[in-house]
């Protein structure tokens, strides 16, 4: 490979699990990486093989799940001319590309049955035919597996076989996710913004402290992958400059409604806590909003009339000064909220994009604020 793959992290976890992997790169065992979506299992594949006495050799990454389950087998196995309907010449498999060097099977729940059947045998005696062949073939591959499902459960609704199982997880490396790395959330920040800088010869300003706590509290459901995509984006879109919360937070809402469309089974726990996290931040989104908003309307308001203040008759002239009131009357939020609403629609006869850019909040937020006080 042309450049070296390390892991990157200093969490406890994150130790650990790079002492596990150094320990099995130097040995031909089969190993099961598990963990969620996105949370590095190619990466810390590729780091045991660059690690391992294969490393001269190739690694083969077959996602499993990618390849519909009528050609996986003659994907891995490779097939001979006349096979099936189109096979018009003979074709080896990824497992002879791999030979002498690491087959990556990914998303390894998603295989079928009748393919495991000879996965298995390939692991037991590194031996398997092609599909359409009588000849046996043998390749010296060193099988590196992973998955983001729970296959103790698989096994139990029988959608995954017991003895391929247990001898894919000879050894087993659970990666964390992101979440509960802690700080490796800011050093892997920290590794992309060069990385996209370089790439997209973009200079970054960087991030304020407030930005940085936020990332830190911020659930990534989509673990390393997300970061990955978002400090890209953060850099394109935003043109290099200092990402403040506000526009951290933008980014963070646009990615969680994203992803909020797509139904994820067996992962609602995970998805509601998501979804709980993303409504704090348009809640605080919507309370800058009518912050602001509060603020612009002192501009378009008449001097006669204070914002925040109820109108008073006016007072005879008295012979001489009064102490204030020990309490001033007090006007609900919602009250100050309408009245600049309606006044802000008066000043611009309606328009309700002059409106909304005046009072600082998006279009969408005032008609529903319209609907809601029925102005």
């Amino acid at each position: 490979m042309s450049r070296s793959i390390d892991i990157i992290g200093r969490s406890a976890a994150i130790i650990q699990l790079r002492e596990l992997a150094m320990q099995v790169a130097v040995t031909d065992v089969t190993v099961l990486i598990t963990g969620e979506t996105g949370s590095g299992k190619e990466v810390l594949a590729r780091f045991i093989h660059d690690h391992s006495r294969r490393a001269g050799r190739s690694l083969i990454p077959v996602n499993c799940g990618a390849i519909p389950s009528g050609i996986l087998e003659s994907e891995l196995f490779g097939h001979e001319k006349g096979a099936f309907t189109g096979a018009v010449q003979a074709r080896k498999g990824y497992f002879e590309s791999a030979d002498k060097g690491t087959i990556f099977l990914d998303e390894i729940g998603e295989m079928p049955l009748e393919t495991q059947v000879k996965l298995l045998r390939i692991i037991e005696t590194g031996q398997f035919q092609r599909v359409g062949a009588s000849e046996t073939i043998s390749a010296d591959a060193r099988i590196i597996a992973a998955t983001n499902r729970n296959l103790t459960q698989e096994v139990a609704e029988k959608r995954f076989r017991e003895d391929l199982y247990y001898r894919l997880r000879s050894v087993e490396l659970q990666i964390p996710p992101l979440r509960e790395r802690g700080s490796d959330i800011l050093l892997l920040t920290e590794h992309f913004v060069h990385e996209f800088e370089r790439k997209h010869a973009i200079a970054f300003e960087g991030f304020s402290q407030e930005s940085g706590e936020l990332m830190l509290r911020y659930p990534w459901p989509g673990n390393v992958r997300e970061l990955r995509n978002l400090i890209e984006s953060l850099l394109i879109l935003e043109r290099g400059k200092k990402i403040t919360p506000d526009i951290l937070e933008k980014h963070l809402v646009q990615r969680s409604r994203h992803k909020g469309l797509v139904h994820e089974p067996g992962k609602s726990e995970k998805n509601e806590l998501n979804l709980i996290y993303s409504s704090l931040i348009q809640l605080r989104q919507e309370i800058g909003e009518i912050r602001q908003m509060l603020q612009q309307a002192l501009i378009y308001r008449q001097p006669a009339s204070p914002l925040l203040l109820p109108a008073f008759p006016e007072r005879p002239p008295v012979p001489h000064p009064t102490p204030p009131p020990d309490e001033a009357p007090t006007v609900p939020l919602e009250e100050l909220e309408k009245r600049a609403i309606s006044e802000a629609l008066a000043k611009f006869e309606g328009n309700k994009r002059k409106t909304a850019q005046a009072l600082g909040i998006n279009e969408r937020t005032l008609y529903r604020k319209i609907r809601e006080y029925g102005l």
